[in-house]
């Protein structure tokens, strides 16, 4: 080797450490780690306030027709005793009833239990006297109840029941006979002049006697019930009928065969009409000649009915429980049966003397 070489060596170590060696001197620093910091928190408690609960607005109605109002007038219920027979045709004030109970009374005549509370007709009449039915058939209702009289034993029976009794024959007030009409047959009132009448703390509205559904499509007929153009009943000497009317959505009223209408000349319609079986009894009075009064049997008693609505039928069941509580309706299920919002005509077809038929 020459000596040029070895020195060319010896210079290219030199320079390869004097590079290491500033590299090294050149390379960062390891950084400095920090003391470990511990912190606390501090909770703070915040509170809202629970969100109110949604609760769906209930529509004010009519206790005894379910139609939707703003406000329910503070007034009781008031029945009226009405005749229903030729002479009395054509009557004043049941185009306006809320509830209308036909019934048949001694020597097989039909009679009307007119019961209002939406509205207040000028004129009802012919005003007629109690019958022992009355007593529990407006009991529930814990309102008031017109007649011209009636035997002192019924009419216990009414007060007994819890409803305030005003009667011609005993000189209360708002009575009249019209001119237009023979006695007994003339007997009329207003709503308004019986109204004022009522007992001193007697102006709660009277409590619903049927379930009804929001519409007329919900009523448990409309939906389940079989399609029916007539009701043809007889009812001891009546022979009440009604017939449907789709451009209205009522049942129109026929007196065998004529039509039915108010003194004012307006066809009496119903929006429901609801047929009772029920079983009549003697009451232990008396009319003239010694014939017998009956009296149905309603409390604690149960039967079978027709309901009506919406141009169709269903067969149901009816109970009754006490004398102060309304009748019940209920399908073949045992499920609560709805009507249509709107009045309601009620027959209560005694077994003995009622039948119908469907057409």
């Amino acid at each position: 080797m020459t000596r040029s070489t070895t020195l060319r060596r010896r210079a290219l170590v030199v320079t390869a450490v004097a590079t290491l060696a500033l590299a090294a001197c050149s390379a960062p620093a390891e950084p400095e780690q920090p003391p470990a910091v511990t912190v606390t928190p501090t909770p703070q408690e915040t509170r809202t306030a629970a969100p109110e609960p949604v609760v769906p607005e209930v529509p004010i109605t009519w206790p005894l027709t379910g139609v939707e109002v703003d406000e329910v007038a503070e007034r009781p219920s008031l029945a009226v005793k009405v005749e229903n027979t030729s002479a009395a045709r054509p009557q004043a004030g049941l185009e306006d009833a809320d509830i209308v109970w036909e019934t048949v009374v001694e020597f097989s005549v039909p009679r009307f239990i007119a019961v209002f509370h939406s509205k207040k007709p000028e004129k009802i009449g012919p005003i007629r006297s109690v019958r022992p039915m009355d007593a529990t058939v407006i009991a529930p209702m814990g309102g008031m109840l017109a007649a011209s009289g009636g035997q002192g034993g019924i009419l216990r029976m009414v007060r007994d029941a819890g409803s305030q009794l005003l009667t011609n024959d005993a000189g209360d007030g708002g009575f009249y006979r019209s001119s237009e009409r023979y006695a007994p047959h003339n007997v009329y009132s207003s709503a308004k002049d019986l109204w004022a009448q009522a007992d001193d703390g007697l102006t709660a509205p009277p409590p619903a006697q049927f379930a009804y559904a929001e519409d007329a499509a919900g009523a448990t007929a409309a939906g389940a019930g079989e399609s029916t153009a007539s009701i043809s009943l007889r009812m001891g000497q009546g022979r009440p009928a009604w017939a449907w009317d789709a451009a209205s959505g009522t049942w129109l009223r026929s007196e065998g065969s004529s039509d039915a209408v108010s003194e004012a000349g307006e066809r009496l319609t119903a929006v429901n009409v609801v047929v009772l079986t029920v079983e009549p009894f003697d009451s232990g009075y008396n009319a003239q000649g010694g014939a017998m009064v009956p009296n149905l049997r309603l409390e604690g008693e149960k039967g079978k009915a027709l309901v009506a609505t919406g141009g169709k039928t269903i067969k149901a069941r009816w109970t009754k429980g006490k004398v102060g509580k309304p009748i019940e309706l209920v399908d073949a299920d045992g499920e609560p049966l709805l009507l249509a919002p709107g009045n309601t005509w009620v027959e209560l077809m005694p077994t003995n003397e009622g039948s119908y038929e469907l057409g």
